[in-house]
């Protein structure tokens, strides 16, 4: 078929809409807002227009002093859980957990901060790293601002908390 031809047969299945061959194609009317969106809530967990926003992750690694087995050791972790429900219910810390320890990974605090300098504050008043059991590497992180309700679902979820 040839170009007047294609533009017959465009006219005629009505996508044309009178508009020139060398025109481009109006552009599309902006998406509606989803049926869900919660612009409260998007505000409350600092999201961007796409639900998204910055944390910190830091990846905690095996570090150069093991502390031996016994009362001061469970001393060092009772503390280093109570810092974690600290950081959870002061909204700094989004998720945090343990690793396999494979190659030294031990676990992982996501922190809603806004650099890496003040996760770096907020990781040393943990025991872990006060010891030395652990130590910690950062990375600029971005992802769903649904991870600032995590602490509060849990809550929900877990019949014995720690």
């Amino acid at each position: 078929m040839t170009r007047p031809a294609w533009k017959a047969a465009l006219c005629m299945a009505g996508l044309m809409h009178g508009a020139s061959w060398a025109q481009p194609a109006a552009p599309a009317s902006a998406p509606s807002t989803p049926a869900l969106y919660d612009e409260a809530l998007a505000r409350s967990v600092g999201a961007n227009e796409n639900g998204m926003r910055r944390y910190v992750l830091v990846v905690l690694k095996t570090g150069p002093n093991k502390v031996p087995a016994g009362p001061e050791r469970d001393e060092m972790f009772r503390g280093h859980f109570a810092n974690i429900k600290r950081l959870a219910a002061e909204g700094k810390l989004a998720l945090a957990g343990p690793f396999d320890g494979v190659e030294g990974w031990q676990g992982l605090f996501v922190f809603a901060v806004a650099s890496i300098d003040e996760a770096k504050q907020l990781t040393a008043t943990d025991p872990v790293i006060i010891k030395g059991e652990m130590v910690a590497e950062y990375h600029l992180y971005f992802a769903t601002a649904a991870l600032m309700l995590v602490n509060e679902l849990h809550a929900k979820v877990a019949k014995k908390p720690f």
